[in-house]
């Protein structure tokens, strides 16, 4: 009861003070000076009635008392006759008041700045910094590469503008990206599509622009709305700044790139990740490579002067760099030729291409007295041999995966597509293909006994990409088109986990090891994929993230992955080791290098066999130092770039 009558008590004070707010200035005033009184008055009586040197008469005190309250309430406390009283306290009340307003009003204006700071609307003033358009879960991958590629930078910045509170967007970066090193984040609020709002971040004085992709089905009309408005803010003719974006939808890829103008760089997510899938189906362990190259924590593109090597050819070029290895040229105007014919002279205004660690690291140094020319063997081309392929799920990327597939198999190969039967997905590649023969079976792939028909072991490879169920995707719906499109992907990848769980069932049975390549959307994710040590995947958020970075610190790599990616161009292969050395014997990377040249290849590495299924490296050696000695048995593989 005393408990209830406590709380009742409380919450009857609560109402009256409520109440009393809730009566206007006015009244508030009058409230607070009569309480105010109550207790100055009390308070002054028993400080002059207990001091020993008060007056002895009672008006001597009453007069004591009303010093001590005028001067505590800071209105005087003058004695005299009444008129004087009175006029004394008239003036200390309007100063009073004037004090006040003016005190409120210089609260008034620093409440109102503190505010605009932490809302960020003021303007970043900062030259060579990078901009970030845009906040989707891509933003931490690109802060944490931006940060790491100017590692060796005295002082660089990065601006973020969205339409998020700054305060939230700088607490999510400082938790997911914990190493800034000497690189400044900041971040603005405002909307990407407003030119007025884009200037906050200065994007006239910055060295590159990103445009990051949003979530939901208009995410990609966002992005070419952001890349217009980036026009109208800075014209083209006066910009200096790399812009890179990204687009998810390959009929959105035309319309950005209009809108990006002629110097811009827009990536398609699903053209380049359908195009890794089928490199890496058919190259296992590519994208280990990929990650390794794209990663700026490890060896990455740069480009060399060709100083004393102008007038020699390409390659000469490959045994004139020690600890960089060269594959190919960025001409005087501005072309990219990869892995030229070793022929191809080089001209004074071009430079080297290389994989290096750092920029600084890209030294000249002759390294052919290394090449051991008595350990080089000349194995016979490989005859194409026709392939058995099997796809599991669908999305809007496997027509991709598809015709990319056609481009690379040999004749006579076949693909087995598994997916849920909806009625369209047979009729979404209608493409004249040339040397695949594709079979629909509907089925779901999570269901072990669709899966235990296929009689997985059999096939030459398996690419799991990710497949929404069609009635979760449509409840998950009822919350908007951005809430959708992620709840899609988030399922999609949950139906990949639990095919891996299958799939790695089904390898344990079989006592053998699938050639297994998988795709998902969010790198959260492939952390908790029942997966062996060094398996493929391609996680397509990291790896626009990953080329979207590399090409805004360095322009020309737009088109170096443009290559890489195409199926007609040059692209990176694991061949077997002893195709270019005699197995077992000890020798100079110098002699791998020399022995892939004269079959017109420029190797970069190698990986070994025993040591792919433990980390942190997977047995990966990208760019090792060319006079440094390696073993390779018959099952070890040599990374090199050549032609499909």
């Amino acid at each position: 009861m005393a408990q209830e009558h406590t709380t009742s008590l409380r919450l009857r004070l609560r109402y009256r003070f409520d109440h009393l707010v809730a009566g206007g200035t006015a009244a508030l005033i009058g409230w607070l000076g009569l309480a105010c009184l109550a207790v100055v008055v009390p308070a002054s009586t028993v400080l002059v009635w207990s001091d020993r040197s008060a007056p002895a008469t009672l008006s001597g005190r009453l007069t004591a008392v009303w010093v001590s309250v005028g001067q505590t309430l800071k209105i005087g406390g003058a004695v005299g006759s009444p008129v004087y009283v009175l006029a004394s306290v008239a003036l200390a009340l309007v100063a009073l008041l004037f004090v006040s307003t003016l005190v409120s009003l210089i609260t008034t204006g620093i409440n109102r700045r503190i505010m605009s700071l932490r809302l960020g609307h003021s303007t970043v003033l900062e030259a060579g910094h990078t901009v970030v358009l845009g906040w989707s879960d891509q933003i931490f991958p690109v802060a944490g590469e931006l940060v790491a590629a100017n590692a060796n930078q005295r002082r660089s910045a990065i601006a973020v503008l969205a339409p998020k509170d700054k305060v939230e967007m700088e607490d999510e970066i400082s938790t997911r990206v914990t190493d800034r090193g000497r690189t400044r984040v900041i971040c603005r609020n405002g909307s990407t599509t407003d030119p007025a709002e884009l200037a906050r971040v200065s994007p006239q004085t910055a060295k590159a622009v990103l445009v990051l992709p949003p979530g939901g089905q208009s995410g990609d009309a966002h992005v070419v709305k952001t890349l217009l408005a980036l026009n109208a803010a800075v014209p083209e003719a006066g910009r200096g700044a790399v812009v890179v974006a990204a687009v998810r939808d390959s009929r959105h890829h035309a319309t950005a790139r209009l809108a990006a103008g002629p110097a811009g760089h827009v990536l398609c997510v699903d053209d380049i990740t359908a195009r890794l899938l089928v490199q890496t189906a058919r190259q296992p362990g590519l994208s280990l490579v990929y990650q390794e190259l794209l990663d700026f924590a490890g060896d990455e593109f740069y480009t060399a002067p060709a100083g004393g090597l102008a007038g020699r050819t390409f390659g000469e070029a490959l045994l004139s760099f020690a600890t960089s290895s060269v594959i190919g040229l960025l001409r005087a105007d501005g072309g990219v030729a990869l892995n030229p014919l070793p022929g191809t002279t080089i001209g004074s205004g071009d430079r080297i291409i290389v994989i290096s660690r750092d920029d600084d690291t890209a030294l000249p140094a002759d390294v052919s007295a290394f090449v051991d020319e008595e350990a080089i063997v000349t194995a016979p081309p490989g005859s194409a041999l026709a392939e058995r392929l099997l796809l599991l799920g669908w999305n809007r990327r496997a027509p991709f995966v598809v015709d990319q597939l056609d481009q690379y198999v040999s004749p006579g190969s076949t693909l087995d597509v598994v997916a849920l039967d909806d009625g369209d997905g047979r009729g979404r590649t209608t493409a004249t293909r040339r040397n695949l023969d594709v079979v629909f079976h509907g089925g779901d792939i999570t269901d072990p006994r669709v899966l235990a028909k296929l009689d997985v072991p059999s096939y030459d490879s398996v690419i799991v990409i990710g497949e929404a169920d069609p009635g979760a995707a449509g409840t998950a719906a009822a919350g908007g088109p951005f809430e959708a499109c992620d709840a899609e992907e988030s399922l999609a990848d949950d139906r990949t986990l639990v095919a891996l769980l299958h799939l790695r069932a089904i390898a344990e049975a079989a006592q053998r090891e699938l050639v297994l390549t998988t795709e998902m959307s969010d790198d959260g994710n492939r952390l908790l994929a029942p997966a062996r040590e060094g398996a493929d995947f391609i996680v397509s958020g990291r790896l626009i993230s990953l080329l979207m970075t590399q090409i805004s610190e360095s322009r020309y790599l737009a088109d170096v992955f443009e290559e890489l990616f195409d199926a007609e161009g040059s692209e990176f292969h694991l061949k077997p080791a002893s195709d270019y050395v005699r197995a077992g014997r000890e020798v100079p990377f110098a002699t791998l290098v020399e022995s892939a040249r004269r079959r017109g290849e420029s190797a970069v590495g190698y990986r070994l066999r025993a040591r792919a299924g433990s980390g942190p490296g997977h047995g990966l050696r990208i760019n090792p130092d060319k006079r440094e000695r390696v073993r390779l048995t018959a099952e070890d593989w040599v990374i090199v770039l050549a032609e499909s």
